[in-house]
């Protein structure tokens, strides 16, 4: 380990020390909440200065003889990830000081959780890719039950934790098989090998087989696609709603992160093997996400299936990959579809979970849609949020999700053949989500507030995140090429 390895590995080093300062202020000032959130959310924002002054440095950088890398796609994500970071910590407080939650232990966890996220986005060794995908969920179990007081929490993380332990098992053994098969841990060693199977100078043997079938059993589970979303709906109703709004993005993106890392970059050579596999579980997961999601009248367990559909749509951009030519133009355009929609849905769907926990600041305020009616007259400005949120999650142009569902939809049919009905599907999909999202303003404008329905209070941090999310997502509607050109170069990376 030289100093140039500490230098380009300093974000993550970064995050671990936040989070080990968070720790410390707690320690010296016990009971000081504010305070400890308050040292985690100047840590995260130096975090990201650091993030990218380092990543603005020319070429790729490596570190510790190749198994982390600092290049255009890892200052992306860790970027958004410390965003992810910072928008729950400024949404958290006004939902966990209410119900006697700490504050500081969450922070804490939370650092922990996004730093194992940084890791995967920078790991390019089996290892280190498995050992950034137990340094997210390890903490995301401890936050999915950290109100360990209320029965739907404890249950929601207990299968969480099950369900998960199981995946990373079988993710593990996956690792192992093509190891075992490779010879190598490195993902420019397995993509060599790969490339001799992809050029007929080597047989796809059965062991390989059943180690990419492994791999892709334990990806599934962790971004939530069906069949391996049994855990996603039960954890993020009895999660604490911030928790919640975490969940849906952080560990989702992350685990996309490690399939771009280990499937685009060590397994890129056999695409066409995996290309049908992942074809129907996006045609699964966004019409399941979307067909159950039809008939919950809570907005979080809504919420939560809506976040299985969004994957099927993030999916439909890596079919596009899978079935691209090999150097081309689309196989590009693939991979920036995918990172687009990424950013967008981060924003967007933090937004929403945010809305509802203001909406739930009150202990006993439930996230039923009957809870939402006249929210639009009784609190315009989170009503105004909300329906802003809620259209650019289902779509609707100008804003960021319409953009997202647009790119991931023209990759599809730039590849063309039979890709083109994976279009159409997404299409459908998309007008089937427009009933749910739309429902809940209905209620919020067309529906009367329920008698004695209080004032809804809001912190200072809470209005701060709402703004930037909001505005975030007006933006990236209004103004996509800035974005546009920070994705394409972080595709062109993983190429």
């Amino acid at each position: 380990m030289t100093l140039d390895d500490l230098v380009t590995a300093l974000p993550f080093i970064w995050a671990i020390l936040v989070a080990g300062a968070v720790i410390v202020a707690d320690m010296i000032r016990p009971g000081r909440d504010r305070l400890a959130a308050t040292v985690a959310v100047v840590g995260i924002a130096i975090g990201m200065v650091v993030t990218m002054a380092v990543g603005l440095q020319p070429g790729p950088r490596e570190a510790f003889g190749g198994a982390y890398v600092v290049d255009p796609f890892t200052t992306l994500l860790d970027v958004l990830f410390l965003s992810i970071a910072l928008l729950t910590l400024l949404f958290a407080p006004d939902y966990l000081l209410p119900r006697g939650l700490p504050l500081a232990e969450f922070s804490a966890t939370l650092v922990f959780a996004i730093s194992g996220a940084m890791l995967l986005a920078a790991a390019r060794d089996l290892l280190v890719l498995f050992l950034g995908l137990e340094l997210l969920v390890l903490p995301g179990y401890m936050l999915a039950g950290f109100a360990k007081r209320d029965g739907l929490s404890t249950e929601g993380a207990i299968k969480y934790f099950l369900l998960g332990s199981f995946s990373s098992a079988i993710f593990l053994f996956g690792l192992a098989y093509v190891w075992a098969f490779t010879g190598t841990t490195r993902v420019s060693g397995v993509s060599e090998a790969m490339a001799t199977v992809a050029g007929g100078t080597a047989p796809l043997s059965v062991g390989l087989a059943m180690g990419l079938a492994f791999l892709f059993a334990g990806a599934s589970f962790k971004i939530a696609a069906v069949p391996f979303h049994y855990w996603t709906p039960d954890a993020y109703q009895g999660s604490p709603t911030p928790v919640t709004g975490y969940l849906s993005v952080g560990p989702k993106i992350a685990a996309f992160a490690l399939i771009l890392r280990l499937f685009v970059e060590g397994l890129g050579p056999v695409k066409a093997d995996w290309a049908v596999v992942v074809v129907v579980l996006a045609v699964a997961t966004m019409t399941l996400g979307n067909l159950v999601a039809l008939t919950e009248s809570n907005v979080k367990r809504m919420l939560a299936y809506s976040s299985i559909a969004h994957t099927g749509y993030i999916l439909v951009g890596l079919a596009a990959y899978a079935a691209a030519p090999a150097g081309s133009a689309a196989e590009t355009a693939a991979l920036q579809s995918v990172l687009f929609y990424a950013v967008a849905y981060t924003f967007m769907n933090l937004g929403a979970f945010a809305v509802v926990g203001a909406l739930q600041r009150r202990p006993g305020v439930t996230s039923e849609l009957d809870t939402f009616a006249g929210l639009g007259r009784r609190a315009p400005v989170e009503g105004a949020l909300m329906t802003l949120f809620l259209i650019s999650l289902t779509g609707i142009p100008p804003l960021a999700g319409f953009l997202a569902k647009a790119y991931v939809i023209l990759a599809a049919v730039q590849v063309g053949g039979w890709l083109n009905f994976l279009a159409v599907v997404a299409v459908l999909n998309a007008a089937i989500a427009a009933f749910y999202y739309l429902r809940v303003v209905v209620y919020m404008y067309m529906r009367e507030a329920p008698e004695g329905a209080p004032p809804i209070a809001k912190s200072a941090a809470l209005r701060a995140g709402l703004a930037v999310a909001a505005i975030v997502t007006v933006a990236i509607g209004l103004f996509p090429t800035q974005i546009a050109a920070v994705v394409e170069a972080a595709a062109k990376a993983l190429l």
